[in-house]
């Protein structure tokens, strides 16, 4: 059995090694302290700046925006004529005509070789004699392949059978002359593409506006909650210190000294969980940023101050008054635009049953020459004009399968549309809620610090002076560090509850995390027990929650007092 003289040696031991072992514990966590690295001075302005540039939903949502606007210029390309123009050159290395000459390997039975003299003008010829005189040479250039590389039509240059030579210049011309309402279709299909992706990038823009100042407004909030730990901290060791001096010279009991001691000792891990959050709430606004990881920043936009500075991106989007119409919000609109891509898609394919016809000319130039690259002379014009009907007779169900599919698209859109304007009428009304909440949870909060200030001080006289106990300056010191980090709370409670109203008319449902702090008793604990739940939101994926604070939530726990 322990006595008691034992016990409080050992107790002051114990004290004494954790007092002179805080700050190598505090340096110990890898997670305690901001990496160093090079400085940032960052305000929110210069953060929401950043993030537009490195932004990659934002990149996909203009990406989109650009490939709806291709997808506008191929529907309206079909009303247009389509000319297409072709230069083709050909080289024929071996021709099948070639074996119409005469082989000249059966000389016993080859006839006499043929009068291959060319054809010579005589200016004395009548008609008729020029006339004999032009069919002889055609034909004895018929007759003469030998002399012709063994192709009897080289020697007819116009002529298209075998030459060696081909050149061909050609120029299509198609139009759409009657499509049945296909091509009006998918110019309106292509059209409410191009107003879905418009509002997606709109969206996407207002969701980074509200996720970077949610994390920056963490993380000013995580530095705010570690200087209320290290403050109770400080006053813990000086209490602890008083104490001690106290019971030395018999102005305090051994149980004032015990009771100090433990109360200082647990808050050093609250200090350790409260800088190990900061360095999250830090990380997470890094990788929203695109910053490395291993750079320090230096916040400096104030969280107490519930203004936005004058001139800054979200002064001017607070100060305009907010679209909260169900039916301008992004998601209605995007719906909306849906269901009239589907209705259009149902006239493309109800399009299939009526004929098309289009009207298409070619317009082309030949020439065959003998060697060598050929003269504006040597070409030969061919030119057509043609008009196709097409028309569906027997398609074995395709197309009624086609229109099923795009009614079934359409009413499924349609639904979407019903249901989206329902969410987005109860998300607006949220949205009003919460900033009525932060609003009133905020002037409730304003008053409260410097109240517990004024409260803690008179504690800590009295407890000086030994007219009062430590349980009273334990509650007065919790009451102080619960108001603090119930304004810092607040105040990025409504700041972000303000933005997230501003910012409706583009914001997806559901696409903030603008909750409001909780302060709620513990299951099963008294009165006196009470513990403040601080959302630190966004949570980093795969972060643990501390002990005793749900969801990734810091905790300070109050024992002892009245709240």
């Amino acid at each position: 059995m322990i006595d008691r003289w034992t016990w409080y040696r050992v107790t002051l031991a114990l004290s004494v090694v954790l007092a002179a072992g805080a700050p190598a514990l505090l340096a110990a966590q890898g997670v305690a302290q901001e990496p160093e690295g090079r400085g940032h001075r960052l305000s929110l302005d210069d953060a929401l700046r950043m993030a537009e540039r490195v932004s990659e939903p934002v990149a996909m949502a203009r990406a989109g925006v650009l490939r709806s606007r291709g997808q506008q210029s191929v529907a309206r390309s079909q009303f247009l004529p389509q000319i297409y123009g072709s230069a083709q050159y050909t080289r024929t290395l071996k021709t099948q005509y070639a074996s119409l000459s005469t082989s000249s390997s059966d000389t016993s039975t080859a006839p006499p070789p043929p009068n291959c003299s060319a054809f010579v003008d005589n200016p004395a010829w009548t008609p008729q004699m020029r006339r004999d005189s032009i069919n002889a040479a055609v034909n004895r250039a018929l007759l003469c392949p030998a002399a012709n590389g063994g192709n009897p039509f080289t020697g007819i240059r116009n002529l298209p059978f075998g030459q060696a030579n081909a050149y061909q210049l050609g120029l299509t011309v198609t139009q759409n002359v009657f499509a049945g309402g296909r091509i009006d279709a998918q110019i309106h299909e292509a059209n409410a593409a191009r107003q879905t992706a418009e509002v997606n990038l709109a969206s996407a823009r207002a969701q980074l506006v509200i996720s970077v100042a949610s994390a920056y407004y963490d993380a000013v909030l995580s530095d705010q909650l570690v200087a209320i730990a290290d403050s109770t901290l400080a006053q813990d060791d000086r209490t602890l210190s008083q104490t001690r001096l106290a019971e030395q010279v018999g102005n305090a009991p051994q149980f004032d000294l015990l009771t100090a001691q433990v109360t200082r000792n647990n808050q050093l891990p609250v200090v350790i969980q409260q800088r190990a959050n900061r360095s999250m709430a830090y990380l997470q606004l890094k990788q929203l940023l695109q910053m490395p990881l291993d750079d320090s920043l230096e916040l400096t936009s104030d969280l107490s101050d519930t203004s936005f500075v004058p001139g800054t991106t979200l002064a001017a989007l607070v100060s305009s008054t907010p679209d909260t119409a169900t039916a301008e919000r992004a998601p209605v609109r995007a719906a909306r635009s849906t269901v009239q891509s589907q209705q259009s898609a149902v006239t493309v394919a109800r399009a299939q049953y009526i004929p098309t016809l289009t009207l298409s000319s070619s317009y082309g130039r030949v020439a065959y020459p003998r060697t060598g690259l050929p003269s504006w002379g040597d070409f030969l014009s061919n030119w057509t004009v043609s008009a196709g009907l097409q028309i569906p007779i027997f398609t074995g169900g395709q197309i009624h399968g086609n229109v099923l599919t795009a009614k079934a698209d359409l009413q499924q859109a349609q639904a979407q549309l019903r249901q989206t304007q329902e969410l987005a009428a109860l998300d607006t009304r949220n949205a009003i809620a919460l900033l009525q909440a932060a609003q009133a949870s905020w002037q409730a909060v304003s008053g409260t610090v410097h109240q517990a200030v004024q409260a803690y001080q008179i504690a800590e006289v009295r407890y000086r002076e030994g007219v009062s106990t430590q349980t009273e300056l334990a509650g007065s010191r919790l009451l102080l560090q619960q108001a603090r980090a119930n304004r810092a709370q607040a105040a990025r409670d409504l700041q972000v509850a303000r933005l997230r109203l501003a910012l409706i008319h583009d914001l997806p449902l559901g696409g903030t995390n603008g909750q409001p702090a909780t302060t709620t008793a513990a299951p099963g604990t008294s009165p006196a027990t009470l513990q403040l739940t601080v959302p630190l939101t966004p949570q980093l994926p795969g972060q643990t929650s501390p002990p005793g604070a749900p969801g990734g939530t810091v905790a300070a726990r109050r024992t002892g007092g009245t709240p």
